[in-house]
């Protein structure tokens, strides 16, 4: 899996403001903006995003995944904009 790969199946899940992976190709990090959190607790803005990666995450395709998960109002307030 390449941060490429894991970009777009979270893409195809969810729609996303700013989606940004990073990662060492076992270890990754995402960062996601999307306006499907919107109400949403932490926990199931994780799991919104985990379950876009279905099958990978059970198969050890993508081993460990930081996911910090944003709305676009946060994310706004966040960045100062």
């Amino acid at each position: 899996m390449t941060a490429q790969d894991i970009e777009k199946l979270i893409a195809a899940g969810l729609p996303c403001e700013v989606l940004r992976v990073e990662g060492d190709g076992r270890h990754w990090s995402a960062l996601v903006v999307s306006a499907a959190f919107e109400g949403k607790r932490p926990i199931a803005r994780h799991q919104m995003v985990y379950a876009t990666l279905g099958e990978k995450i059970h198969n050890d395709e993508v081993h460990a995944l930081s996911i910090k998960a944003h709305t676009p109002a946060e994310w706004s307030a966040q960045a100062g904009r």
